[in-house]
């Protein structure tokens, strides 16, 4: 998957926008290209990473996903741009409702 950086005002920094983005199944990892470097995220651990609503209670902020109850060989099977500021991944155990925005990514990436 790769992406372009949106055009106009959007209210980004622009180094918070991928320039690519491209999920190794064989690795397991996900290859993510900034303007200012490159990072590699294991895909297991960008999957229990996961903060939408059926990953973390809304309310308390408590995790209810099992870190555990996710398969160290976990694949992306599809990514799917969400506005311009996130992804939307399908994951091979069925999860797809979380989004991750650029700026949670480069986090993660950081930590």
């Amino acid at each position: 998957m790769s992406m372009a950086p949106p055009k106009g005002e959007t209210g980004i920094i622009m180094s918070d926008i991928p320039i690519e983005m491209r999920a190794d199944r064989a690795e397991g990892v996900l290859h993510i290209a900034w303007e200012d470097r490159a990072s590699r995220l294991s895909l297991a651990d960008l999957r229990r990473r996961c903060e939408c609503a059926q990953c973390v209670n809304e309310w308390t902020g408590e995790r209810i996903l099992d870190p555990d109850s996710v398969a160290d060989d976990i694949v992306i099977d599809k990514m799917e741009l969400v506005g311009n500021y996130a992804v939307r991944i399908h994951w091979s155990d069925g999860h797809n409702s979380g989004l991750f925005t650029w700026s949670k990514l480069r986090e993660i990436c950081a930590s």
